[in-house]
């Protein structure tokens, strides 16, 4: 009897032994699980309600706050920082996708409706085609094979075959395009409809609609991606604010008050800051695109309007347009080290692939410049038309393009 009692006991012991490990072990997934997410989304959970900042710029440059050491825990649950995301952008990163295309510069006039190429190598025009009503942009496809024209006021994209530098065929029914992006792995073309407050998410392939993003503050126009590709950092030109739309869910996700007029966006090579140009303020604004702050203010020049990352990734290159110059802003000291008065009125910017150019249509001038990036000089004037806009430089180094007139990863 006193054996049988003893027993009961020991079994009774080593069940609940076994049932505290088991406890443990689900804890501790639970908790793998959690990091793993946050790691995965790399977002404070709060970044959506995050305050909307002061529009009032400070100059010449704030520093960012400094950060706090992060504990081991949290040092554990953060993606780790990319290197340059510009790495794979340098003049010898051609791909061989576009081995044996000629390069040329496309350029698209808003007034006349057409679009001018231009031979990079002799400055001289090639070849001037019709293309859909009030031309934005010229955006090469993420797969390097085509490049689309996004005709606003005919809701269409012109595409061109850049082996011939002629127009193949029409896709209609795309709503007022002013600009257009693709996510970072290539699964979904963004649409953006400035004058709609609109960015539609589509297949680029068949070009089905798969979401729609209403913007509650009118001109949506330019953005960038952050360096996961998880989210879309957009300016609402005629709103002062930059919305930012989760790439997964297809949804706003949040925005911040910047003032001004913002139009163009570019990432730093770490992706931790997101410059903004800012037409209406004269300069570009800095922010932390995780936490939608508003880390500084960089004065540049009257109708800081386009910018371009150098072919080295070292320095940002900002049109101002109102101002006809282009000031060189420091990726390192955050200031800016040159400006270069060019005349015109720069707008959208492109280097040319080993990085000794740049390249700017002047919107209101009715021409295209094109900068010795060592000088400042401007090497060349190119009459285009009457109001040419976002032109592109194609082929250029990179993977694959992200969009607009010419970003690549």
């Amino acid at each position: 009897m006193a054996d049988r009692t003893r027993r009961r006991r020991r079994r009774r012991w080593i069940g609940a032994a076994v049932a505290l490990l088991l406890s443990a072990a689900v804890a501790v997934a639970a908790t793998e699980a959690v990091a793993e997410i946050r790691e995965r989304e790399d977002e404070p959970a709060a970044a959506s309600a995050t305050p909307a900042a002061s529009a009032t710029p400070v100059a010449p440059v704030v520093s960012p706050a400094p950060t706090p050491v992060p504990t081991a825990t949290h040092a554990k649950r953060r993606a780790p920082r990319p290197a340059d995301i510009y790495r794979f952008t340098r003049p010898a990163d051609m791909s061989p996708k576009v081995r044996g295309i000629p390069e040329r510069v496309y350029v698209p006039d808003n007034t006349t409706d057409t679009v001018t190429v231009i031979d990079p190598k002799t400055f001289r025009i090639v070849r001037v085609f019709k293309v859909g009503a009030y031309p934005q942009h010229i955006t090469p496809a993420w797969n390097l094979q085509h490049l689309y024209v996004e005709n606003s006021a005919s809701d269409s994209l012109t595409v061109i075959d850049p082996r011939t530098s002629q127009p193949v065929r029409t896709i209609p029914g795309m709503p007022a395009p002013y600009n257009l992006y693709f996510t970072p792995d290539g699964t979904k073309a963004v649409l953006v409809a400035e004058y709609d407050n609109l960015v539609e998410f589509r297949n680029p392939l068949t070009w089905k609609l798969l979401a729609s993003v209403h913007v509650p503050w009118a001109g949506v126009d330019h953005g960038d991606f952050t360096a996961n590709g998880r989210f879309l950092l957009m300016s609402t030109e005629f709103s002062g604010r930059v919305i930012k739309i989760d790439t997964d869910r297809m949804k706003l996700v949040g925005s911040v008050a910047v003032g001004g007029k913002p139009i163009d966006i570019k990432s730093s090579p770490d992706g931790t800051v997101f410059y903004v140009a800012n037409q209406g303020l004269n300069g570009v604004t800095m922010l932390d695109p995780m936490n939608l702050h508003v880390m500084g203010f960089i004065p540049t020049g009257t109708g800081a309007h386009g910018l371009a990352v150098s072919r080295d990734a070292r320095f940002l290159y900002v049109a101002n347009r109102l101002a006809g110059s282009s000031s060189v802003i420091s990726f390192a000291s955050r200031h800016v080290v040159a400006t270069w008065p060019v005349g015109g009125s720069p707008d959208m910017l492109q280097v040319s692939p080993d990085g000794t150019q740049l390249w700017t249509s002047n919107r209101f001038d009715g021409t295209v410049s094109v900068i010795d990036t060592h000088t400042g000089h401007v090497l060349r004037v190119i009459r285009t038309g009457i109001k040419p806009h976002g032109l592109a430089y194609f082929p250029q180094p990179g993977r694959f393009s992200i969009g607009h007139n010419g970003v690549y990863r």
